[in-house]
């Protein structure tokens, strides 16, 4: 269920300078930062770097020129990182309506469909099927087209002790049904913030939901039909269709290793919050591999392979869903022999409430809350800051309701004075690694971006 109960809180509209004019042309603000931060924060604030630190500082008249956007003056602004767009300024998508889902989910593309949600309706502690984010490389199967009791399942690959095919309620009919919260993350989340800019799906932070799935254990159905002793991966097929319409091409087939296929908590679902899947989640079935990039959670699911080595399906192999394997320059060219598979994802958070640009009055104390969540492991810590990050306070953290479910953290802060602030949210996960800042090291196709999200408040 959406939460309910807040009291209300207004937001505040900063002066429009998603458009700058330079040569007489104007362009958006996050494309003149994609073309060189440092220049960027010169021509909109007059913002200089200090010639010892090369910390860019905010002199007098740069700091009247963002306090006039924000429409407030900016607290703690010496500490505002240079070449960072402020969070007021920084969300300028404009909503679109899809089939079966809220028309406040952000569209990145229509073929292939790929939206995103706003952070502040991630609220709920899961994710509603209407708020689920939409990630596809390929073009779903026609609703009609689509039969649940006829539909089948092929079990078959060279590490296969046998080909075996199950329809849909043979599936549900004959083994344990469980239920259990996961959330699950694109890869390329985030990716909009890099620079030099990264190819791909501008995703800013909501290409991530936690639902109840419902269905059986993967490795239940894989046992059922015999592994070979050299079974090393899965790879899986779905029914969706290359958006080039070639049927000799695979939108994208990927998989993981046998080890990860057959945790208990690796299914193949038909529900999500006890509801059939939403068809752009792959209704009538799919995977749900918690912890790894969400492209490793197969849609519109009708065949697995079991490979005696690493999966070589589309998008398994080149620069797709890799990262390289050592840290890298940005803008560096890095040769595909040096990218290494993505697999559990970083520790993470959000923020829920309240929504960026939030209004209260002085002296007004400001509840937030959110989840986080950390791959293969859990969340530790959450803290969150108003000062850019040069002191942090402890928030509560629930554990979570089962292995790879996101979990809810609350604070709340009080601000020092009137003007402008972010709140900005930092977790850390159980081996003791934390968010950084601002962005982790970059990477030729953007991944793996969990710098932490920050909303503008505005103090009255």
């Amino acid at each position: 269920m959406r939460a309910t109960g807040d009291a209300p809180i207004r937001t505040f509209t900063p002066l429009h300078l998603y458009t700058f004019t330079q040569s007489h042309m104007k362009i958006g603000i996050h494309k003149l930062y994609s073309k060189g931060p440092q220049e960027a924060d010169r021509l909109l604030w007059g913002r200089t770097a200090h010639p010892m630190t090369r910390r860019g500082f905010l002199q007098k008249s740069a700091l009247a020129a963002m306090s006039l956007a924000l429409g407030s003056e900016m607290v703690f602004a010496e500490h505002f990182p240079e070449g960072m767009i402020p969070a007021a300024l920084a969300h300028t998508d404009e909503p679109f309506q899809l089939p079966g889902k809220h028309p406040e989910l952000v569209v990145l593309n229509d073929r292939p469909v790929n939206a995103e949600t706003p952070a502040h309706l991630l609220d709920p502690k899961l994710t509603p099927a209407d708020l689920f984010f939409v990630r596809n490389n390929g073009i779903p199967p026609e609703m009609e087209a689509i039969n649940p009791d006829t539909w089948t399942l092929t079990i078959e690959g060279e590490s296969a002790r046998q080909k075996k095919t199950y329809t849909l309620p043979e599936l549900k009919r004959r083994f344990e049904n469980v239920t259990l919260q996961m959330a699950l993350e694109c890869g390329g989340n985030g990716r909009k913030e890099f620079n030099p800019p990264a190819k791909g799906n501008q995703w800013s932070v909501g290409a991530v939901g936690c639902a109840a799935w419902t269905g059986v254990r993967l490795r239940d159905v894989l046992q059922d039909t015999g592994l070979k002793s050299d079974a090393v991966y899965i790879g899986y097929y779905g029914k969706d269709t290359h958006a080039s319409g070639d049927p000799g091409k695979e939108p994208i087939s990927r998989g993981v290793p046998l080890a990860k296929a057959m945790e208990p908590e690796t299914l193949l679902a038909w529900s999500l919050n006890g509801e059939p899947l939403p068809w752009l989640n792959g209704y009538p079935l799919r995977l749900v591999v918690g912890g790894w990039p969400a492209s490793c959670s197969g849609k519109w699911l009708e065949r697995i392979v079991i490979r005696n080595k690493v999966h070589d399906g589309e998008k398994m192999g080149g620069q797709s869903y890799r990262v390289p394997c050592n840290p890298v320059a940005p803008g560096a060219k890095v040769a595909d022999e040096d990218m290494c598979i993505i697999e559990s994802m970083p520790v993470k958070s959000l923020i829920t409430y309240p929504r960026t640009g939030a209004m209260i009055r002085e002296g007004q104390q400001l509840p937030l809350r959110g989840h986080a969540w950390a791959g293969d492991l859990e969340v530790k810590e959450m803290h969150v800051s108003i000062d850019f990050g040069m002191s942090w306070q402890p928030c509560r953290l629930e554990r979570p309701a089962n292995r790879f479910a996101w979990q809810h953290w609350q604070a709340e802060v009080s601000f020092p004075k009137k003007g402008y602030y972010e709140v900005w949210a930092r977790a850390t996960d159980t081996g003791g690694k934390m968010q950084p800042m601002l962005l982790p090291g970059w990477n030729p196709k953007g991944y793996l971006n969990n710098a932490c999200h920050r909303v503008a408040v505005k103090v009255v």
